[in-house]
Protein backbone atom coordinates (compact mmCIF):
# COMPACT_ATOMS: atom_id res chain seq x y z
CA UNK A 1 0.00 0.00 0.00
CA UNK A 2 1.44 3.36 -1.02
CA UNK A 3 2.08 5.61 1.97
CA UNK A 4 -0.88 8.41 2.39
CA UNK A 5 -0.57 11.68 3.94
CA UNK A 6 -2.27 10.34 6.71
CA UNK A 7 0.61 7.88 7.15
CA UNK A 8 3.16 11.03 6.73
CA UNK A 9 0.87 12.30 9.39
CA UNK A 10 1.61 9.97 12.26
CA UNK A 11 5.47 9.17 11.07
CA UNK A 12 6.61 13.36 11.57
CA UNK A 13 4.27 12.90 14.77
CA UNK A 14 5.58 10.10 16.32
CA UNK A 15 9.11 11.36 15.44
CA UNK A 16 8.63 14.27 17.34
CA UNK A 17 8.21 12.68 20.26
CA UNK A 18 4.37 12.45 20.35
CA UNK A 19 3.42 8.74 22.18
CA UNK A 20 -0.60 9.00 22.61
CA UNK A 21 -3.98 10.66 20.61
CA UNK A 22 -7.01 11.47 22.49
CA UNK A 23 -10.23 11.33 20.83
CA UNK A 24 -13.21 10.18 19.15
CA UNK A 25 -13.02 8.21 15.61
CA UNK A 26 -15.28 8.63 12.78
CA UNK A 27 -16.46 10.06 9.23
CA UNK A 28 -13.89 12.53 7.77
CA UNK A 29 -11.59 11.08 11.03
CA UNK A 30 -11.49 7.38 9.37
CA UNK A 31 -8.18 7.75 6.79
CA UNK A 32 -6.45 9.56 10.17
CA UNK A 33 -7.20 6.94 12.60
CA UNK A 34 -6.77 4.03 9.84
CA UNK A 35 -3.35 4.90 9.54
CA UNK A 36 -2.61 6.12 13.22
CA UNK A 37 -3.86 1.90 13.71
CA UNK A 38 -1.14 0.51 11.15
CA UNK A 39 1.37 3.17 12.30
CA UNK A 40 1.51 1.06 15.70
CA UNK A 41 3.75 3.97 17.20
CA UNK A 42 1.39 6.33 18.94
CA UNK A 43 -0.96 5.00 21.39
CA UNK A 44 -5.02 5.87 20.60
CA UNK A 45 -7.19 6.46 23.89
CA UNK A 46 -10.84 6.84 22.95
CA UNK A 47 -12.40 9.13 25.27
CA UNK A 48 -16.71 9.56 25.17
CA UNK A 49 -16.15 13.55 24.32
CA UNK A 50 -13.12 15.16 23.04
CA UNK A 51 -13.33 18.52 25.37
CA UNK A 52 -12.39 15.78 27.91
CA UNK A 53 -9.57 14.47 25.33
CA UNK A 54 -7.77 17.71 25.07
CA UNK A 55 -8.21 18.79 28.46
CA UNK A 56 -6.08 15.23 29.28
CA UNK A 57 -4.13 15.28 26.75
CA UNK A 58 -3.33 19.12 27.65
CA UNK A 59 -2.30 17.50 31.40
CA UNK A 60 0.15 14.67 29.80
CA UNK A 61 1.73 17.45 27.47
CA UNK A 62 2.66 19.66 30.83
CA UNK A 63 3.52 16.94 33.11
CA UNK A 64 5.95 15.08 30.51
CA UNK A 65 7.09 18.46 28.51
CA UNK A 66 6.34 16.14 25.09
CA UNK A 67 3.97 17.04 22.60
CA UNK A 68 0.43 14.84 22.68
CA UNK A 69 -2.08 14.59 20.12
CA UNK A 70 -6.02 15.07 20.39
CA UNK A 71 -8.49 14.31 17.51
CA UNK A 72 -11.89 15.32 16.56
CA UNK A 73 -14.27 14.75 13.22
CA UNK A 74 -15.38 17.40 10.96
CA UNK A 75 -17.77 20.67 12.55
CA UNK A 76 -19.38 19.07 15.88
CA UNK A 77 -15.98 16.78 16.63
CA UNK A 78 -13.36 19.51 16.07
CA UNK A 79 -15.99 22.00 17.78
CA UNK A 80 -15.83 20.36 20.99
CA UNK A 81 -11.85 20.21 21.59
CA UNK A 82 -11.33 23.90 21.34
CA UNK A 83 -12.33 24.92 25.37
CA UNK A 84 -9.68 22.47 25.87
CA UNK A 85 -7.26 24.10 23.50
CA UNK A 86 -8.15 27.36 24.69
CA UNK A 87 -6.95 26.07 28.27
CA UNK A 88 -3.74 24.34 26.70
CA UNK A 89 -2.56 27.82 25.63
CA UNK A 90 -3.08 29.24 28.11
CA UNK A 91 -1.04 26.72 30.35
CA UNK A 92 1.43 26.37 27.76
CA UNK A 93 0.50 22.55 27.08
CA UNK A 94 2.23 21.69 23.58
CA UNK A 95 -0.83 19.94 21.83
CA UNK A 96 -1.22 19.08 18.56
CA UNK A 97 -4.94 18.75 17.67
CA UNK A 98 -6.00 17.17 14.42
CA UNK A 99 -9.43 18.00 13.17
CA UNK A 100 -11.76 16.22 10.33
CA UNK A 101 -12.59 18.57 7.32
CA UNK A 102 -15.23 18.07 4.86
CA UNK A 103 -13.27 17.31 1.33
CA UNK A 104 -11.55 20.02 -1.16
CA UNK A 105 -14.68 19.69 -3.32
CA UNK A 106 -17.41 20.51 -0.78
CA UNK A 107 -15.36 23.52 0.77
CA UNK A 108 -17.05 27.06 0.97
CA UNK A 109 -20.47 25.61 -0.08
CA UNK A 110 -22.17 25.28 3.08
CA UNK A 111 -21.37 21.61 3.20
CA UNK A 112 -22.70 19.50 6.20
CA UNK A 113 -19.91 19.66 9.26
CA UNK A 114 -18.24 22.48 7.21
CA UNK A 115 -16.14 24.39 9.60
CA UNK A 116 -13.46 27.65 8.61
CA UNK A 117 -10.59 26.26 10.76
CA UNK A 118 -9.10 29.52 10.72
CA UNK A 119 -11.74 31.59 12.00
CA UNK A 120 -12.99 28.95 14.43
CA UNK A 121 -9.43 27.63 16.35
CA UNK A 122 -8.22 31.46 16.03
CA UNK A 123 -8.45 31.83 19.88
CA UNK A 124 -7.29 28.73 20.66
CA UNK A 125 -4.03 27.66 18.49
CA UNK A 126 -0.86 29.18 18.22
CA UNK A 127 -0.54 27.56 14.59
CA UNK A 128 -3.65 26.55 12.70
CA UNK A 129 -3.51 25.09 8.82
CA UNK A 130 -5.63 23.68 6.78
CA UNK A 131 -4.13 20.67 4.59
CA UNK A 132 -5.13 20.99 0.55
CA UNK A 133 -2.96 19.19 -1.22
CA UNK A 134 -0.34 16.41 -0.54
CA UNK A 135 2.46 18.61 -1.96
CA UNK A 136 1.80 20.89 1.56
CA UNK A 137 1.41 18.36 4.03
CA UNK A 138 5.18 17.96 4.68
CA UNK A 139 5.63 21.95 5.67
CA UNK A 140 2.53 21.54 7.73
CA UNK A 141 2.74 19.38 9.57
CA UNK A 142 7.23 20.18 10.33
CA UNK A 143 5.56 23.73 11.22
CA UNK A 144 2.76 22.10 13.88
CA UNK A 145 5.54 20.69 15.58
CA UNK A 146 8.09 23.10 15.68
CA UNK A 147 5.42 26.08 17.22
CA UNK A 148 3.90 23.22 19.49
CA UNK A 149 7.02 22.66 21.01
CA UNK A 150 9.23 25.90 20.80
CA UNK A 151 6.24 27.74 21.62
CA UNK A 152 4.93 25.60 23.93
CA UNK A 153 1.17 25.45 23.27
CA UNK A 154 -1.59 24.16 21.37
CA UNK A 155 -1.66 23.87 17.40
CA UNK A 156 -4.47 22.48 15.02
CA UNK A 157 -4.15 20.82 11.70
CA UNK A 158 -7.94 20.63 9.76
CA UNK A 159 -7.15 17.84 7.33
CA UNK A 160 -10.08 16.81 4.47
CA UNK A 161 -10.65 12.96 4.16
CA UNK A 162 -9.66 13.49 0.67
CA UNK A 163 -6.15 14.24 1.59
CA UNK A 164 -5.68 12.27 4.14
CA UNK A 165 -6.32 8.91 1.46
CA UNK A 166 -3.78 11.04 -1.16
CA UNK A 167 -0.61 9.17 -1.66
CA UNK A 168 2.06 11.40 0.09
CA UNK A 169 4.51 13.33 -2.13
CA UNK A 170 7.74 11.05 -3.20
CA UNK A 171 10.57 11.87 -1.49
CA UNK A 172 9.47 13.68 1.84
CA UNK A 173 12.24 13.91 4.25
CA UNK A 174 11.50 12.20 7.56
CA UNK A 175 11.44 15.14 9.99
CA UNK A 176 12.68 14.87 13.26
CA UNK A 177 11.54 17.21 16.62
CA UNK A 178 13.59 20.84 16.74
CA UNK A 179 15.77 21.46 20.24
CA UNK A 180 12.52 21.31 22.94
CA UNK A 181 14.86 23.29 25.45
CA UNK A 182 16.66 25.98 24.02
CA UNK A 183 18.84 27.92 26.06
CA UNK A 184 16.36 30.48 28.30
CA UNK A 185 16.85 34.39 27.82
CA UNK A 186 19.68 35.85 29.87
CA UNK A 187 19.51 39.25 31.24
CA UNK A 188 21.57 42.12 30.16
CA UNK A 189 24.80 43.02 32.57
CA UNK A 190 23.17 46.35 33.12
CA UNK A 191 19.69 44.79 33.93
CA UNK A 192 21.63 42.75 36.69
CA UNK A 193 23.92 45.79 37.88
CA UNK A 194 20.48 47.69 37.58
CA UNK A 195 18.59 45.39 39.74
CA UNK A 196 21.00 45.18 42.53
CA UNK A 197 21.32 49.05 43.11
CA UNK A 198 17.30 48.73 43.46
CA UNK A 199 17.27 45.72 45.72
CA UNK A 200 20.09 47.13 47.99
CA UNK A 201 19.07 50.58 48.43
CA UNK A 202 15.05 49.34 49.20
CA UNK A 203 14.04 48.40 53.05
CA UNK A 204 11.59 46.30 52.80
CA UNK A 205 11.40 43.42 49.80
CA UNK A 206 8.81 41.10 49.22
CA UNK A 207 9.04 38.45 46.52
CA UNK A 208 6.05 37.85 43.92
CA UNK A 209 6.64 34.42 42.57
CA UNK A 210 4.71 32.75 40.06
CA UNK A 211 4.43 29.71 38.01
CA UNK A 212 8.23 30.71 36.13
CA UNK A 213 9.87 30.26 39.27
CA UNK A 214 9.68 26.55 38.44
CA UNK A 215 13.07 24.89 38.58
CA UNK A 216 14.13 27.62 40.63
CA UNK A 217 13.25 27.26 44.44
CA UNK A 218 16.62 27.15 45.57
CA UNK A 219 17.22 30.19 44.25
CA UNK A 220 14.11 31.45 45.16
CA UNK A 221 14.71 30.42 48.69
CA UNK A 222 18.38 32.03 48.43
CA UNK A 223 17.44 35.17 47.36
CA UNK A 224 14.49 35.71 49.93
CA UNK A 225 16.83 34.66 52.58
CA UNK A 226 19.50 36.85 51.41
CA UNK A 227 17.29 40.45 51.52
CA UNK A 228 14.84 39.36 53.96
CA UNK A 229 12.33 39.07 52.16
CA UNK A 230 8.33 37.07 52.01
CA UNK A 231 7.41 35.38 49.30
CA UNK A 232 3.79 35.57 48.02
CA UNK A 233 3.03 32.97 45.83
CA UNK A 234 0.17 32.43 42.82
CA UNK A 235 -1.50 29.17 42.97
CA UNK A 236 0.46 28.34 40.21
CA UNK A 237 3.61 28.75 41.79
CA UNK A 238 2.63 27.35 45.12
CA UNK A 239 3.56 24.05 43.95
CA UNK A 240 7.29 25.31 43.80
CA UNK A 241 7.39 28.08 46.17
CA UNK A 242 5.82 26.32 49.79
CA UNK A 243 7.38 23.83 51.27
CA UNK A 244 10.85 24.90 49.29
CA UNK A 245 11.49 28.21 51.27
CA UNK A 246 10.72 29.55 54.93
CA UNK A 247 10.05 32.81 53.53
CA UNK A 248 6.30 31.63 52.12
CA UNK A 249 3.80 34.17 53.33
CA UNK A 250 0.71 32.89 51.49
CA UNK A 251 -1.28 34.23 48.32
CA UNK A 252 -3.48 37.13 47.96
CA UNK A 253 -6.56 38.23 45.61
CA UNK A 254 -9.77 35.83 46.56
CA UNK A 255 -8.12 32.40 47.32
CA UNK A 256 -5.90 34.60 49.40
CA UNK A 257 -4.38 33.62 52.74
CA UNK A 258 -1.57 34.58 55.01
CA UNK A 259 0.36 37.89 55.40
CA UNK A 260 0.34 38.13 51.43
CA UNK A 261 -1.49 41.28 51.20
CA UNK A 262 0.16 42.63 53.93
CA UNK A 263 3.43 41.79 52.78
CA UNK A 264 2.81 43.53 48.97
CA UNK A 265 1.30 46.42 50.33
CA UNK A 266 3.46 47.44 53.14
CA UNK A 267 6.76 46.46 50.94
CA UNK A 268 8.95 49.38 49.16
CA UNK A 269 10.44 47.35 46.74
CA UNK A 270 8.02 44.00 45.37
CA UNK A 271 10.26 41.42 43.30
CA UNK A 272 7.97 39.61 40.50
CA UNK A 273 9.25 36.65 39.77
CA UNK A 274 8.38 34.35 36.75
CA UNK A 275 4.40 36.36 38.08
CA UNK A 276 1.70 37.36 35.56
CA UNK A 277 -0.47 37.20 38.18
CA UNK A 278 -3.96 38.63 36.63
CA UNK A 279 -6.25 40.28 39.29
CA UNK A 280 -4.66 43.79 39.56
CA UNK A 281 -7.28 45.04 41.81
CA UNK A 282 -4.99 42.93 44.93
CA UNK A 283 -2.17 44.73 43.56
CA UNK A 284 -0.35 47.66 45.05
CA UNK A 285 -0.90 50.41 43.23
CA UNK A 286 2.37 53.06 44.56
CA UNK A 287 4.87 50.28 45.09
CA UNK A 288 8.34 50.15 43.05
CA UNK A 289 8.19 46.93 41.65
CA UNK A 290 11.20 45.09 39.41
CA UNK A 291 10.22 42.09 36.86
CA UNK A 292 11.91 38.94 36.16
CA UNK A 293 10.17 37.34 33.23
CA UNK A 294 11.30 34.74 30.28
CA UNK A 295 7.81 36.47 28.20
CA UNK A 296 8.68 39.91 27.56
CA UNK A 297 5.07 40.50 27.03
CA UNK A 298 3.97 40.06 30.83
CA UNK A 299 6.68 43.05 31.51
CA UNK A 300 4.76 45.27 33.22
CA UNK A 301 1.44 44.69 31.84
CA UNK A 302 -0.48 43.68 35.59
CA UNK A 303 1.32 46.96 37.82
CA UNK A 304 3.95 49.53 36.57
CA UNK A 305 7.30 48.66 37.14
CA UNK A 306 10.91 50.40 37.61
CA UNK A 307 12.53 47.90 35.76
CA UNK A 308 12.31 44.95 33.68
CA UNK A 309 14.46 42.20 32.81
CA UNK A 310 13.92 39.53 29.92
CA UNK A 311 15.22 36.68 31.06
CA UNK A 312 15.27 32.63 33.23
CA UNK A 313 14.31 33.33 36.42
CA UNK A 314 16.92 30.98 38.23
CA UNK A 315 19.40 32.30 35.73
CA UNK A 316 18.91 35.85 36.67
CA UNK A 317 18.94 34.81 40.20
CA UNK A 318 22.18 33.38 40.08
CA UNK A 319 23.84 36.39 38.92
CA UNK A 320 21.92 38.76 41.01
CA UNK A 321 22.72 37.26 43.78
CA UNK A 322 26.82 38.10 44.35
CA UNK A 323 25.62 41.42 43.23
CA UNK A 324 23.81 41.79 46.80
CA UNK A 325 24.54 42.90 50.43
CA UNK A 326 22.97 40.61 52.78
CA UNK A 327 20.01 42.81 54.74
CA UNK A 328 19.76 42.17 58.07
CA UNK A 329 16.64 44.58 59.13
CA UNK A 330 14.13 41.51 59.17
CA UNK A 331 11.30 43.42 60.70
CA UNK A 332 9.06 43.65 57.65
CA UNK A 333 9.62 39.32 57.09
CA UNK A 334 9.10 38.62 60.36
CA UNK A 335 5.85 40.67 60.85
CA UNK A 336 4.26 38.83 57.90
CA UNK A 337 5.61 35.70 58.81
CA UNK A 338 3.74 36.13 62.07
CA UNK A 339 0.87 37.08 60.39
CA UNK A 340 0.86 33.89 58.42
CA UNK A 341 1.39 31.68 61.09
CA UNK A 342 -1.78 33.19 62.55
CA UNK A 343 -3.64 32.43 59.19
CA UNK A 344 -2.46 28.95 59.12
CA UNK A 345 -3.41 28.34 63.14
CA UNK A 346 -7.03 29.99 61.99
CA UNK A 347 -7.08 27.30 58.90
CA UNK A 348 -5.79 24.08 61.41
CA UNK A 349 -8.50 25.58 63.89
CA UNK A 350 -11.03 25.89 61.47
CA UNK A 351 -10.62 22.70 59.57
CA UNK A 352 -10.39 20.81 63.24
CA UNK A 353 -13.47 22.90 64.62
CA UNK A 354 -15.47 21.49 62.04
CA UNK A 355 -14.37 17.72 62.15
CA UNK A 356 -17.49 16.55 64.13
CA UNK A 357 -19.74 18.63 62.25
CA UNK A 358 -22.63 18.20 59.88
CA UNK A 359 -22.85 18.17 57.15
CA UNK A 360 -19.01 17.33 56.67
CA UNK A 361 -17.21 20.54 55.74
CA UNK A 362 -15.09 20.94 52.82
CA UNK A 363 -12.35 22.73 54.91
CA UNK A 364 -11.94 19.75 56.81
CA UNK A 365 -12.01 17.56 53.73
CA UNK A 366 -9.21 19.04 52.29
CA UNK A 367 -6.73 18.90 55.32
CA UNK A 368 -7.26 15.21 55.63
CA UNK A 369 -6.53 14.82 51.95
CA UNK A 370 -3.87 16.65 52.57
CA UNK A 371 -2.28 15.27 55.47
CA UNK A 372 -2.98 11.71 54.02
CA UNK A 373 -1.70 12.30 50.58
CA UNK A 374 1.79 10.94 48.91
CA UNK A 375 4.69 13.92 49.57
CA UNK A 376 4.64 13.93 45.80
CA UNK A 377 1.61 13.22 44.74
CA UNK A 378 -0.20 15.42 41.65
CA UNK A 379 -3.55 17.45 42.34
CA UNK A 380 -6.03 18.76 39.26
CA UNK A 381 -8.47 20.88 40.64
CA UNK A 382 -11.43 22.43 39.00
CA UNK A 383 -12.30 26.03 38.97
CA UNK A 384 -14.19 27.22 41.58
CA UNK A 385 -14.42 26.19 45.70
CA UNK A 386 -12.20 23.34 44.80
CA UNK A 387 -8.95 25.97 43.80
CA UNK A 388 -9.92 27.79 47.36
CA UNK A 389 -9.61 24.34 49.33
CA UNK A 390 -6.71 23.52 47.19
CA UNK A 391 -4.90 27.17 47.43
CA UNK A 392 -5.48 27.07 51.58
CA UNK A 393 -5.35 23.48 52.66
CA UNK A 394 -3.35 21.34 50.36
CA UNK A 395 0.09 22.09 51.79
CA UNK A 396 3.05 22.06 49.35
CA UNK A 397 6.12 19.81 49.61
CA UNK A 398 8.10 21.04 46.60
CA UNK A 399 7.53 17.67 44.96
CA UNK A 400 3.91 18.00 44.95
CA UNK A 401 2.02 19.19 41.29
CA UNK A 402 -1.14 21.30 41.52
CA UNK A 403 -2.24 22.22 38.15
CA UNK A 404 -5.80 22.96 36.32
CA UNK A 405 -7.06 25.30 34.35
CA UNK A 406 -5.71 27.88 36.83
CA UNK A 407 -5.11 30.78 33.94
CA UNK A 408 -8.56 30.22 31.84
CA UNK A 409 -10.47 28.74 34.59
CA UNK A 410 -12.78 26.29 32.86
CA UNK A 411 -14.96 24.55 34.95
CA UNK A 412 -14.90 20.89 34.24
CA UNK A 413 -11.13 20.29 33.98
CA UNK A 414 -10.18 18.67 37.64
CA UNK A 415 -11.31 14.84 36.61
CA UNK A 416 -10.20 15.17 32.45
CA UNK A 417 -6.31 16.57 33.85
CA UNK A 418 -6.47 13.80 36.12
CA UNK A 419 -6.83 10.76 33.54
CA UNK A 420 -4.26 12.87 31.19
CA UNK A 421 -1.67 12.98 34.60
CA UNK A 422 -2.55 9.09 35.41
CA UNK A 423 -1.56 8.07 32.17
CA UNK A 424 1.52 10.10 32.20
CA UNK A 425 2.29 9.92 35.46
CA UNK A 426 0.69 5.92 36.37
CA UNK A 427 3.56 5.31 39.90
CA UNK A 428 2.33 8.81 41.05
CA UNK A 429 -0.97 9.20 43.18
CA UNK A 430 -3.52 11.71 41.14
CA UNK A 431 -6.29 12.89 43.13
CA UNK A 432 -8.96 14.90 41.57
CA UNK A 433 -10.46 17.53 43.43
CA UNK A 434 -13.70 17.91 41.63
CA UNK A 435 -16.69 20.24 42.01
CA UNK A 436 -20.10 18.62 41.92
CA UNK A 437 -21.18 20.70 38.98
CA UNK A 438 -18.32 20.27 37.27
CA UNK A 439 -17.91 16.49 37.73
CA UNK A 440 -21.21 15.76 36.45
CA UNK A 441 -20.77 18.29 33.82
CA UNK A 442 -17.56 16.10 32.12
CA UNK A 443 -16.56 13.99 34.45
CA UNK A 444 -18.68 11.16 34.86
CA UNK A 445 -19.73 10.38 31.36
CA UNK A 446 -15.76 9.68 30.65
CA UNK A 447 -15.43 8.06 34.23
CA UNK A 448 -16.20 4.96 32.21
CA UNK A 449 -12.62 5.88 29.94
CA UNK A 450 -10.66 5.96 33.23
CA UNK A 451 -12.48 2.88 33.76
CA UNK A 452 -11.51 1.28 30.95
CA UNK A 453 -8.15 2.14 30.96
CA UNK A 454 -7.45 1.74 34.90
CA UNK A 455 -6.39 4.81 35.20
CA UNK A 456 -5.70 5.23 39.17
CA UNK A 457 -7.27 8.74 39.72
CA UNK A 458 -8.86 9.09 43.17
CA UNK A 459 -12.14 11.69 41.63
CA UNK A 460 -12.96 13.61 45.14
CA UNK A 461 -16.19 15.22 44.46
CA UNK A 462 -17.28 17.96 46.90
CA UNK A 463 -20.62 17.21 46.92
CA UNK A 464 -22.66 20.61 48.41
CA UNK A 465 -25.42 20.08 45.67
CA UNK A 466 -24.82 24.15 44.32
CA UNK A 467 -22.83 25.48 42.30
CA UNK A 468 -20.76 27.07 45.21
CA UNK A 469 -18.48 29.64 43.74
CA UNK A 470 -21.42 30.98 42.31
CA UNK A 471 -23.06 31.32 45.36
CA UNK A 472 -19.96 33.37 47.13
CA UNK A 473 -19.80 35.59 44.17
CA UNK A 474 -23.55 35.91 44.17
CA UNK A 475 -23.59 37.22 48.16
CA UNK A 476 -20.48 38.96 47.57
CA UNK A 477 -22.15 41.05 44.93
CA UNK A 478 -25.27 41.49 46.91
CA UNK A 479 -27.58 39.36 44.48
CA UNK A 480 -30.12 36.74 45.63
CA UNK A 481 -28.84 33.43 45.38
CA UNK A 482 -30.18 31.84 42.30
CA UNK A 483 -29.72 29.30 39.92
CA UNK A 484 -27.24 27.40 41.35
CA UNK A 485 -29.00 24.47 42.82
CA UNK A 486 -27.47 21.25 41.66
CA UNK A 487 -29.61 17.98 42.60
CA UNK A 488 -27.19 15.49 42.53
CA UNK A 489 -27.81 11.64 42.24
CA UNK A 490 -25.40 9.01 44.55
CA UNK A 491 -22.75 9.47 42.46
CA UNK A 492 -20.79 7.21 44.70
CA UNK A 493 -23.51 4.71 42.92
CA UNK A 494 -23.29 5.85 40.23
CA UNK A 495 -19.55 6.01 39.60
CA UNK A 496 -20.14 1.77 41.11
CA UNK A 497 -22.96 1.48 38.32
CA UNK A 498 -20.03 2.28 35.55
CA UNK A 499 -17.39 0.16 36.98
CA UNK A 500 -15.50 2.62 39.39
CA UNK A 501 -14.98 2.10 43.27
CA UNK A 502 -17.21 4.33 44.48
CA UNK A 503 -17.20 5.81 48.29
CA UNK A 504 -19.89 7.88 49.86
CA UNK A 505 -19.34 9.85 52.67
CA UNK A 506 -21.77 11.62 54.90
CA UNK A 507 -20.86 11.32 58.19
CA UNK A 508 -18.01 13.59 59.61
CA UNK A 509 -16.32 10.57 61.37
CA UNK A 510 -15.84 8.32 58.42
CA UNK A 511 -13.96 11.32 56.48
CA UNK A 512 -10.32 9.94 57.32
CA UNK A 513 -11.34 6.24 57.15
CA UNK A 514 -12.70 7.04 53.50
CA UNK A 515 -9.96 9.17 52.30
CA UNK A 516 -7.63 6.43 53.56
CA UNK A 517 -9.39 3.79 51.89
CA UNK A 518 -9.58 6.08 48.40
CA UNK A 519 -6.04 6.69 48.04
CA UNK A 520 -5.17 3.21 49.07
CA UNK A 521 -7.12 1.45 46.44
CA UNK A 522 -5.04 0.04 43.58
CA UNK A 523 -7.60 -0.98 40.47
CA UNK A 524 -8.72 1.77 38.95
CA UNK A 525 -10.29 4.87 39.35
CA UNK A 526 -12.41 5.86 42.71
CA UNK A 527 -15.00 8.34 43.23
CA UNK A 528 -15.16 9.62 46.40
CA UNK A 529 -18.18 11.00 46.69
CA UNK A 530 -18.28 13.45 49.77
CA UNK A 531 -21.62 15.47 51.21
CA UNK A 532 -20.10 18.51 52.14
CA UNK A 533 -22.25 21.99 53.25
CA UNK A 534 -21.33 25.03 51.30
CA UNK A 535 -18.27 27.78 51.59
CA UNK A 536 -21.05 30.41 51.28
CA UNK A 537 -21.74 29.54 55.13
CA UNK A 538 -20.14 32.02 56.41
CA UNK A 539 -21.17 31.11 60.02
CA UNK A 540 -18.83 28.38 60.13
CA UNK A 541 -15.84 30.63 58.93
CA UNK A 542 -15.23 28.68 55.96
CA UNK A 543 -14.25 31.71 53.81
CA UNK A 544 -11.95 34.34 54.64
CA UNK A 545 -11.32 38.00 53.18
CA UNK A 546 -7.37 37.80 52.59
CA UNK A 547 -8.02 42.16 53.00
Amino acid sequence: MARTVADQLWEMLANAGVRRCYGIVGDALNPVTDALRRSGRVEFTHVRHEEYGAFAAAAEAQLTGRPVAVCGAAGPGAAHLVNGLIDAKHESAPVIAIAGDVTRATMDTDALQELNPYHFFQPASLYTARVVAASQARAVFQTAVTTALLEHGPVVISLPSDVARAAAKPGWAETHAPRVDPAPPRPHEQDLAAMAEIINSANAVTVFAGYGVKGAAAEVAAFADLVQAPVVFTLRGKQFVEGTTRNAVGMTGLLGWGGAPGALHQADLVVLLGCDFPYTDYLPDAVPAIQVDKSPAHIGRRMPVSLGVVGDVGGTLRGLLPRLRVKTDGAHLARHLAETERWRSRLRGCAAASAGRTPIRPEHLAAVISELAAEDAIFTVDTGTPCLWAARHIQGTGKRRIIGSLSWSSMASAAPYGFGAALAEPDRQVIALCGDGGFTMLGLGDLITQVRYGARVVNVVFNNQQLDFVNIEQREAGYPLFGADLPNPDLAGVATALGAHGIRVTDPAAVRGAVRDALAFQDGPVVLDVVVGVASDRTHGAVLSPM
